[in-house]
């Protein structure tokens, strides 16, 4: 099924001021982009994820946002009440490597499409599952990538699902976090 990722923002922590290259493979389905996308970004990153482009303008991540074959085996993963969903996430970003700041953009984004459902179906495709929809190429290679893709439905009744088992990386080194989402 060919849905849309929003808000995929991509977050840079080198361990020193560092000029990096980011490519994303399969440009032509890309939909929105900021700071504008030309066959990559190439910006100066800073430890603290400061991003800085050649003119001096500075960004705290890099957006994208995509047409994407996206497969969901509905049999594992997450049925959460709508009015559980901040307890939810903030539990499961902190398990996903997320740190504070960017679960709260993460639940910020998130937050209104999901709280007003009586429950949501929720999936965390995890670094490997996202390579499949947009892989990255990145210069210098990160020590660390965190790349996390929220997939939901909105659901009127509770429905049995096996828990989805969710792998808690360690940031070390050079690590670029990515988020985004889509709703089936």
């Amino acid at each position: 099924m060919n849905i849309t990722v929003d808000k995929p923002i991509i977050y840079l922590y080198p361990e020193k001021e560092e000029k990096v290259s980011v490519k994303l493979n399969g440009k032509e389905r890309l939909t929105c982009t900021y700071p504008k996308y030309n066959n990559a970004w190439n910006v100066t990153a800073y430890p603290d994820g400061t991003l800085e482009d050649s003119n001096g303008r500075k960004y705290y991540a890099l957006y994208w946002e995509g047409l994407y074959k996206v497969n969901i085996d509905k049999t594992k993963g997450f049925c959460v009440k709508g009015e559980d969903t901040i307890g939810f996430l903030e539990e499961k970003l902190a398990m996903l490597g997320l740190n504070e700041r960017e679960a709260q953009e993460f639940i910020v984004y998130w937050l209104p499409q999901l709280e007003k459902n009586k429950y949501n179906y929720i999936y965390f495709k995890q670094t490997e599952e996202v390579n499949d929809v947009m892989r990255l190429d990145i210069t210098p290679t990160p020590d660390t990538v965190i790349r996390i893709l929220m997939v939901f439905e909105p659901l009127k009744k509770e429905i049995e699902v096996e828990e989805q088992e969710i792998v808690t990386p360690e940031r070390k080194g050079f690590t670029i976090v990515e988020w985004g989402g889509t709703k089936l």
